[in-house]
């Protein structure tokens, strides 16, 4: 339960967000699914509502479901409205994601980890760099995702990645190519699904699926794409200053937005892989800069 305190909250930080210039520009046409995405798997398991506006994914004992962008993006601002199960959910993995389709790929992750009713889920990021990955974060978010949709975004360009949840950012990932460390930078294609993570995902997998609770239902709205497209193997000049998310205000976050980051880690994460010393004695090149400590 979120008190009504904590929605007064919420909104007074957006209003401060929004006389701060901090909310990110993002397209606000609707499109119908099919303009940029085609399902993927599990097409018994996916439903289209309001004209195509909104897609519902859903998992039984029998399969998950999928879609993904019809082509991929060597840059972007990558949105997607998300509404994940409710009820009891443990075991049920929600993704909202990019990926190369390469043999050493590139992906940037959302993962909603599903929970026991009652029990908050835990978003999961990751980055993956040339098939390099094991980069966990996981946030306690500070809303139910379950009760309504809220927003997910991506911001890829040739300097940073910046995770943000309702345009507050969660995560930063900066190109850090010049000390070592694997930056994405093949073309990737928009992703989402629904499946079956009960080996792992709630309580490092000892919390299985209660399929009585099935269908688990995953809703999705806002299929408009801020992305520069790869086309037919034609590399186009993704990190090109014409497309807004490459411009300089968004290479690296603003004063406002630090304050944030930095509140949000200290109230909300609750693992990182940085500070992580049983898989990492030494931490990861990466991280210092990434923490914005």
């Amino acid at each position: 339960m979120f008190s009504h305190h904590q929605m007064i909250i919420n909104s007074i930080v957006v209003v401060i967000l929004l006389f701060n210039g901090l909310l990110l520009p993002s397209k606000a046409k609707e499109v119908p699914f099919d303009n940029y995405y085609s399902i993927t798997y599990g097409n018994d398991h996916v439903m289209l509502f309001n004209q195509g506006r909104e897609v519902q994914l859903s998992m039984d004992v029998d399969s998950g479901a999928g879609f993904g962008s019809k082509v991929k993006y060597g840059s972007g601002f990558f949105h997607m409205r998300i509404k994940v199960p409710g009820r009891n959910s443990a075991g049920v993995v929600t993704t909202f994601y990019l990926r190369s389709n390469t043999t050493n790929h590139d992906e940037v992750d959302f993962e909603f980890l599903g929970n026991k009713e009652g029990k908050p889920y835990t978003l999961q990021t990751n980055v993956f760099a040339n098939g390099v990955g094991d980069r966990e974060q996981r946030t306690l978010l500070w809303f139910d995702p379950t009760a309504d949709f809220h927003s997910y975004q991506i911001l890829w360009n040739p300097n940073q990645i910046v995770f943000y949840v309702d345009n507050f950012p969660i995560r930063v990932f900066k190109n850090n190519t010049a000390i070592g460390v694997g930056y994405p930078s093949q073309p990737m294609q928009i992703l989402a699904s629904i499946w079956d993570g009960d080996d792992w995902a709630t309580d490092g997998g000892q919390t299985k699926i209660d399929w009585s609770y099935a269908p688990f239902e995953a809703h999705y709205q806002g299929f408009n794409v801020d992305g520069c497209p790869f086309l037919d193997n034609h590399t186009r000049n993704c990190a090109s200053s014409n497309y807004w998310w490459n411009r300089r205000k968004f290479w690296k976050l603003n004063a406002h937005q630090e304050k944030l980051y930095r509140d949000v880690r200290k109230r909300y994460m609750n693992y990182d892989y940085c500070v992580d010393r049983n898989r990492h004695p030494v931490p990861p090149l990466e991280c210092r800069s990434n923490s914005y400590l």
